[in-house]
């Protein structure tokens, strides 16, 4: 009785958490996404598909949400336009779906998510409340959101990942990301670790502490839209993807008062959450194509 016990509470927990991330047709997205016939984009043993189907994305994805609200003209953008605050979990599901085309998905659906993205920053055009135009096609902009949510993946994969990779492949996976960026109209994105932290570090000058970004971490931190269960978890992954920025963004973000008393416990916190999570995600179904180009 108990292991069948055991058995539906993960199977149950595994079917909630992709739900929340991925839809409710998630059974159905990541069959086709893994499943059809057709060239990809990357091999199966790239370095970006390492990365992207590891449990520490949740950390990664998280961190790069933080960091990129510390850009005020991104961050204007995002509140007016993207229905973050109105429909937190349609946003989330959006971005894990073009990772998931993009990184596992035929070279089909992964062009297409790409048109999908540049129609839509094509629509989004506005003014600060500061009086500075913006459009989110403009590529300092996009080349902002590309480093924030590269160099968190992949600190968070050094430091959560099930089997980080070594060093001589960090490299890899910041190329991987690259051929994305470039494919979304952001020119000449780094293409080493160090290039990317050397891209952070000339740009760091930019991030501010505004209106936006501290209503987006106490939107993200302090009151998630999660039941009262999930609080505890999700208390101790806030905590791991805050210690996860680099230290100048850190002290930038405004943290609630729980988070901060977190901070001391954020990685083995942020061990134990990542490791629940991995344990209840069913794997995705195998049918990796022949790479594309």
């Amino acid at each position: 009785m108990r292991p069948t016990l055991i058995g539906t509470v993960r199977e149950r927990a595994g079917e909630a958490l992709l739900r929340r991330v991925a839809g409710p047709s998630a059974d159905r997205k990541r069959a086709r996404i893994h499943g059809s016939p057709g060239p990809r984009w990357f091999a199966p043993d790239r370095p970006v598909r390492v990365v992207h189907g590891d449990a520490s994305m949740y950390v990664g994805g998280l961190a790069a949400l933080l960091l990129q609200s510390l850009h005020p003209v991104a961050m204007s953008a995002v509140w007016a336009h993207s229905g973050f605050r109105g429909d937190p979990w349609g946003r989330l599901q959006r971005t894990s779906t073009f990772l998931a085309e993009t990184t596992f998905g035929t070279a089909d659906d992964a062009e297409r998510a790409v048109e999908r993205v540049r129609a839509a920053h094509a629509r989004v055009t506005g003014t600060t409340s500061d009086g500075v135009a913006y459009r989110a096609s403009d590529p300092a902009l996009l080349s902002w959101v590309h480093l924030a949510e590269t160099a968190c993946f992949l600190e968070a994969h050094r430091r959560y990942g099930r089997t980080p990779l070594p060093d001589d492949r960090r490299d890899g996976y910041v190329a991987d990301m690259a051929s994305v960026a470039r494919r979304l109209g952001i020119p000449d994105p780094p293409v080493t670790e160090a290039g990317l932290a050397g891209a952070l570090e000339r740009r760091r000058g930019e991030a501010a502490v505004t209106a936006e970004s501290a209503g987006t971490a106490r939107y993200l931190l302090a009151a998630p839209p999660l039941p009262w269960p999930a609080r505890l978890p999700y208390a101790l992954l806030a905590a791991a993807a805050v210690d996860l920025l680099p230290p100048w963004a850190r002290r930038l973000v405004v943290l609630p008062a729980h988070v901060r008393l977190l901070l001391p416990v954020a990685r083995p916190g942020g061990r134990l959450v990542i490791a629940a999570i991995r344990w209840v995600t069913p794997p995705p179904p195998v049918r990796p194509g022949p790479s594309g180009g």
